[in-house]
């Protein structure tokens, strides 16, 4: 395991950047008469060409997605792993998200309507007027995406979705704190983290698409990472001397503190994904975005955490869904997982980002008590607990020191079903079918080899305590 967790992270360590800055390759989309050449900075989801034919053309610089490669790569860099120049990359990152500022749906209108030689097949995926016109002011950091040449995305999509100011914030104070960013290049960070955290005060009460792009609602994710960034950024400004908007982002976090406990069902055992926006409105129960919330989220402690008894309960829950689910799950000792129940997506296959997450929550959890967190066992956690041991707990299986090696033995199991479904040349695919185990949907997806090298950094957290 070892020596494969080794070759992997190096793979995956020259893989994240295939999407970044890639300067050198040219999208062609024919039927909207369109030519993208990245810009210095900007992220592809994946590199790899597709117009669902059948790869899907994933050639666009998600919020989302370029926070967490950025994260990533962040943590290359301070451990030395990428050369110190790749510093450069979280730099241009930064710039070049600073030149999305006044980004105005008004501003493509003026050039010509942008269905205008359009492909008559195709026209139906050309956003319209009026909802191009609603871009303006600060609605561009709800916009989902944008191509990665630093223009406006004419495409219709699912928007607004209000995870990647968060998301980019929390990446850009890490960035600060290890000081993998150039002198000069902090206050450009600054400038941009001030930009994320006014939009999610701003906009944080509002219901907003789901991490996966389906429904509008209120989504456990969304509002867990942007409690994150609203607390830290909190004590971020406060060392700045802003403490008026310091205390209105505390507010605002413990808002969305209490709203994140909104989601348990006890019934369930289990936080909900996501509430309607609307009565009748479609909601969703179990789904794997509510580990990842908690993951990107990274809180030391307390409720939505790796300590809290329900987020351990929630990944029990969806453990036992996808062990039934998927054909190729039958005889593993831990389960290959996907997104939520009714996902089609491709198949709706295992996702890599779903079994890494809890391969990484087990080893978050570990190093948590290796470094003397306490440990409540509760008629939540009941399960899961048991689970890592293989038998009901005892009063002496919950030695802390005990419990660490638990967890990061269950982690290691969830990392070997990664391991089985990787292929020689350690690419990473978006998912692997459910019933054959090939890959399937995006190749190189750059959010896979950023949720490897997270979770083995949270291995190689427990070792160092």
């Amino acid at each position: 395991m070892d020596d494969w967790i080794d070759r992997q992270y190096a793979v995956a360590a020259r893989n994240l950047t295939l999407g970044v800055s890639a300067t050198h390759l040219v999208k062609e989309r024919p039927p909207f008469r369109q030519r993208i050449v990245p810009r210095p900075g900007s992220v592809v989801a994946s590199a790899v060409m597709g117009a669902y034919d059948p790869d899907p053309d994933y050639f666009f610089h998600w919020f989302r997605d370029s926070a967490l490669v950025m994260d990533a790569l962040r943590i290359l860099v301070a451990d030395g792993i990428r050369p110190a120049a790749d510093a450069g990359h979280l730099r241009d990152y930064i710039r070049f998200s600073l030149s999305l500022r006044g980004l105005t749906g008004a501003a493509v209108l003026a050039q010509g309507d942008p269905k205008q030689g359009v492909d008559p097949d195709f026209v139906q995926h050309v956003r319209s007027e009026a909802d191009l016109r609603g871009v303006a002011g600060d609605r561009i950091w709800g916009e989902v995406r944008i191509n990665p040449d630093g223009t406006l995305d004419t495409l219709n999509w699912s928007r607004p979705q209000h995870d990647g100011s968060a998301l980019q914030a929390l990446t850009l104070l890490r960035c600060l704190e290890d000081g993998v960013l150039e002198p000069g290049v902090r206050d450009e960070a600054a400038a941009l983290m001030r930009l994320d955290l006014d939009f999610v005060l701003a906009h944080h009460a509002e219901p907003s698409f789901e991490i996966w792009e389906d429904s509008l609602g209120h989504d456990y994710y969304t509002g867990v990472v942007q409690g994150a960034a609203l607390r830290r950024g909190a004590d971020w400004l406060e060392a700045q001397g802003d403490t008026e908007t310091a205390g209105r982002c505390r507010e605002a976090s413990a808002a969305l503190a209490t709203a994140a406990d909104g989601h348990w069902r006890p019934e369930a055992r289990a936080y909900a994904s996501l509430l309607p926006a609307a009565s009748g409105a479609p909601g969703r129960d179990l789904d794997i975005a509510v580990i990842l919330g908690v993951l990107h989220a990274g809180l030391s402690s307390g409720p939505h955490s790796v300590l809290d008894p329900r987020a351990q309960a929630t990944l029990v829950a969806l453990e036992d869904l996808f062990a039934g689910l998927f054909p190729i799950n039958a005889g593993r000792p831990v389960p290959a997982l996907g997104r939520y129940r009714e996902d089609r997506y491709y198949g709706g296959g295992a996702w890599y980002i779903a079994v890494l997450a809890a391969a990484e929550f087990h080893y978050r959890l570990a190093a948590a008590l290796a470094g003397g967190a306490d440990f409540a066992l509760t008629p939540d956690n009941r399960g899961f607990v048991a689970r890592a041991l293989g038998a009901e707990p005892r009063a002496e299986d919950l030695d802390s020191r005990r419990l660490a090696a638990t967890f990061r033995t269950r982690g290691d199991a969830f990392l070997a079903t990664v391991q089985a479904f990787t292929p020689a040349d350690g690419a990473l695919s978006e998912q692997f079918d459910r019933t054959t185990g090939a890959q399937t949907s995006a190749k190189h997806l750059g959010w896979s080899y950023a949720g490897f090298i997270t979770a083995v950094q949270a291995r190689r957290q427990i070792e160092r305590i």
